[in-house]
């Protein structure tokens, strides 16, 4: 164990340049993939690009979950970071629709079982009292990756070949898988794998003690499945030669607010600091739903960065205070399966409500900020407040 009072630990620091490769590894194909569909002669199914690799992702989490804590958090993160390795490398070989979509739903295993094993890891080796900065640097580092991967694997599909860049994308993935073979292992009792690991029970499935965080990042991730389904459309309504730059502009504010509000919420609390980071977002959806110009755009863009990045790392680390020691790695698996749940129901409801009707997109808005609202009041309800002690670790 680690010095109560330090997080900056080789440890931690190699799990945050693991976090960096294997974000950047899956996320460096994704601008490049509905053009490679399009090769196939799938276009029409665009939508089941980033929808299958949920749906696995999701499926995969109470079996990561019940892993990581049985046999260890490394496997657990190794497993993840091989898929996605493995399945970078088939890419250039699939030559129908049919067999991309099953590499796609093979591919979502990746982040099923990756950031599962790495918020167990952190909850092992990080002092209870420096948990939300801890979640705030891996996330920074994180966020880095998904925002890095893209921009290169852009350039060398433009410069090179999709064929190196899928190949550039493996080479992430098993850099990452690299640096965790040379990390020690935080579980403690492991035990030896066995067919048993692979039945989930229906107990198993999700964990009672972190039901307040995981409502609180479904409700806060739903305007992000919405704002991925529509904002590309709105970027060309407001004659942005750009489709990326409100990603851009949220990645950056995302990342300067992530470590301070990670802190803070050590400081003062998971509750408080996540009232203020949904009022941001409540705010951001609302600006949102009234922008037309540049201008608006823009501001949005980074009110729901910094929205987002005060409520990541403090869901996260509220997540890890309230899970039963034993039963970490099913309490963050737990959460995850809200975080994919949200985003699926924001993405699914914009997409049906919007129909490609610029009309119709403030509604799509107006909807997502209702559901920062909900969890707004349900922070301020009688049974929540309940858990503001154990939210609040001194």
């Amino acid at each position: 164990m680690n010095n109560k009072h330090s997080i900056f630990t080789l440890q931690f620091g190699l799990l945050c340049l693991s976090g960096f490769l294997f974000f950047g590894s899956f996320n460096m194909i994704v601008p490049e993939l509905p053009s490679y569909l399009d090769s196939l002669g799938g276009g029409d199914y665009k939508g089941l690009i980033i929808a299958l690799f949920t749906v696995t992702a999701g499926l995969s989490r109470p079996f990561s979950g019940k892993l990581a804590d049985k046999v260890g958090r490394i496997p657990v993160m190794v497993v993840g970071a091989l898929v996605s390795g493995i399945a970078a490398l088939i890419y250039p070989f699939v030559t129908g629709i049919i067999g991309f979509f099953a590499l796609r739903f093979f591919h979502g295993f990746s982040t099923g079982f990756k950031p599962t094993g790495t918020s167990a890891y952190v909850a092992d080796i990080v002092p209870a009292a420096r948990r939300g900065e801890a979640m705030g640097i891996l996330g920074f580092f994180s966020s880095l990756g998904m925002a890095a991967g893209p921009a290169i694997g852009s350039f060398i599909a433009t410069n090179m070949s999709l064929q190196v860049m899928f190949y550039s994308s493996s080479g992430f993935a098993i850099m990452s898988v690299m640096i965790l073979l040379g990390m020690k292992e935080s579980l403690k009792n492991r035990e030896k794998l066995s067919a048993s690991h692979f039945y989930v029970k229906p107990n198993e499935v999700f964990e009672p003690n972190v039901i307040s965080p995981s409502l609180m990042m479904m409700l806060s991730v739903f305007s992000f499945g919405a704002i991925l389904t529509t904002i590309p459309d709105l970027s060309d309504q407001l004659e942005f030669s750009n489709r990326g730059i409100f990603f851009t502009v949220f990645t950056i504010a995302s990342l300067l607010v992530r470590i301070v509000a990670g802190k803070a919420s050590d400081k003062y609390g998971r509750i408080p600091v996540l009232k203020i980071g949904s009022m941001i977002l409540f705010a951001a959806m609302l600006l949102l739903a009234n922008t037309d110009n540049q201008t608006m755009f823009i501001i949005s863009g980074a009110a729901f960065g910094f929205g987002v990045g005060i409520c990541s790392p403090t869901i996260f680390a509220w997540t890890i205070d309230l899970s039963n020691e034993a039963h970490r790695g099913r309490g963050i698996a737990t959460m995850y399966i809200a975080l994919e749940i949200g985003i699926g129901m924001g993405a699914f409801l914009a997409g049906w409500i919007y129909n490609n009707d610029l009309n119709n997109i403030s509604l799509v808005y107006y909807i997502s900020a209702a559901t920062v609202l909900f969890g707004l009041v349900y922070l301020y309800s009688k049974p929540v407040k309940k858990l503001a002690l154990a939210s609040k670790v001194e």
